[in-house]
């Protein structure tokens, strides 16, 4: 039995268990299970799954922005219920920050919503220990959504600089 969490990029395989963890960690929006699919195969290089026993304990999926390539886009981070308070969420987004596919990254974009309060605290450290700057405006307000759903925040930490990810 595998005792160590180990962080990776993910690979194809991973799209399924990716696919469950979402589902366990509430309040995430599911997305399809295809979309887990292309973000393990498209985007792995700004995605990062963290496995214990080859089951995916923890996801973290962003983009670079098409735009602004300086700027990584934070969509979804799941920690399953078993591996909270190990440093997860942070080990994984380092991990991504680190490798040199994002040598460029200065900032670090995510939405958030206002009953989200474990995502606005893990986000709040994350930007002291980088010493960056959050500034916070709504991106998407409850009309913009067809289908109930509470407005999103779109916090903007940066800049920083490789040293100090």
């Amino acid at each position: 039995m595998e005792t160590e969490i180990k962080l990776r990029e993910p690979v194809k395989s991973d799209g399924k268990n990716i696919f469950n963890l979402i589902k366990r960690c509430k309040p995430l929006d599911v997305n399809s299970e295809y979309l887990y699919l292309l973000q393990s195969t498209y985007f792995k290089s700004t995605c990062s799954v963290a496995t214990l026993d080859n089951d995916a304990i923890g996801f973290i999926s962003g983009y670079l922005a098409p735009n602004e390539k300086n700027v990584l886009f934070i969509w979804q981070v799941a920690v399953d219920e078993r591996a909270r308070g190990k440093s997860v969420a942070k080990r994984l987004l380092q991990e991504i920050l680190n490798r040199d596919f994002c040598n460029d990254v200065e900032y670090i974009h995510t939405t958030i919503s206002p009953d989200n309060e474990s995502s606005k605290r893990f986000f709040e450290k994350f930007a002291k220990d980088l010493d960056a700057n959050i500034e916070t405006s709504v991106l998407f307000d409850n009309e913009d959504f067809s289908e109930g759903h509470e407005k999103e925040v779109l916090f903007k930490i940066g800049p920083f600089k490789k040293g100090n990810k």
